[in-house]
This record gives C-alpha cells, structure tokens and sequence, in this order.
C-alpha cells in the first residue's frame, strides 16, 4: 500500500519502467498493424480464391455451351426419329438446361432487340422492313450470360 500512495503522491517513476511503458505501446501497435495487416491479407486471398472459383467455372461452361448447340440442332430433326428417341433426347437436353440454369446461365434476348455489340456477334446484315435498322432479325448462335457477365455473345443478323 505504501508504494500506491508513494506514486500517487508525486514520487518521481523510475526511468525503467517509463521505458518499460513505451516499448509495451510499441510492442501493443505492432501487433495491431499485424493483426490489421493479416485481417487485410486473408480478405485479399478470399477474393483471389472467389476470382478462380469464377473462372473455372466459366472454363467448365462455356464448353457445355457448345454441347447445348449440338443438343439443339439435333432438335430440329426429331420428328424423323422413333418416338423413343426422339424422348429421350429431350429429357437429356431439358436436364442439361436445368443444370445450366442452376449455375446462373441465362440466354441472352435477341431477336427482336436493338443490336448491342457487348452482348450481340453481327455475323450479317439483312434489308427487311419488318424491323427498324440495327435491329436483331435473326439469332443464329444463342448468347448466354452468367450474372451479370456475357458469357458468350449472341450471334446474330441485324437489319439495314
């Protein structure tokens, strides 16, 4: 008790222990700017690995894509194929499409659409009076997008 009342009555500190204090506040903000700095490093690797995720995935899907086309070309010619077939086929396209879809992956509106060369591949042109010029007439390749991202471009014609 009696040092308490020594400090407290204007005793003068001893030098070590004011050297003591600085190093401890020293010591106490380094570990805050380390702590601060490792908070800032594992946010930093996060968004990396968020980045790598998406970027796999648009590799895994834009292949799927091309499969999509294929399954969509062999509709067109269904009614000459046996009933049975021609189900099946279906069934495996619809599910392709559902797995797609659960991924994010939209088609992209074309026809009938002002012509936008981020989300639109003009492949030609076409002189129609049914639509204004630089509209979309015809998709010959459908465009997808995940998110908000085009994925792959629409190809399209547009008119003149």
């Amino acid at each position: 008790m009696e040092r308490v009342e020594e400090h407290s009555a204007g005793v003068e500190q001893d030098p070590t222990l004011d050297r003591l204090k600085d190093d401890l506040r020293r010591e106490h903000e380094m570990v805050l700017r380390a702590m601060a700095d490792f908070d800032n490093y594992r946010r930093r690797v996060e968004r990396d690995r968020s980045k790598v995720a998406e970027n796999a995935k648009r590799d895994v899907l834009r292949p799927l894509l091309e499969v999509v086309d294929g399954f969509e070309r062999a509709l067109a010619f269904l009614s000459e194929a046996p009933p049975a077939v021609a189900e099946g086929i279906q069934a495996i396209y619809r599910r392709l499409m559902d797995l797609i879809d659960a991924q994010g992956v939209k088609p992209i509106k074309t026809v009938g659409e002002p012509f936008h060369p981020a989300v639109h591949d003009a492949i030609g042109a076409v002189k129609t009076n049914d639509f204004p010029p630089g509209t979309v007439v015809e998709e010959v390749q459908r465009g997808y997008r995940l998110g908000d991202e085009v994925l792959r471009p629409a190809r399209v014609r547009v008119a003149q």
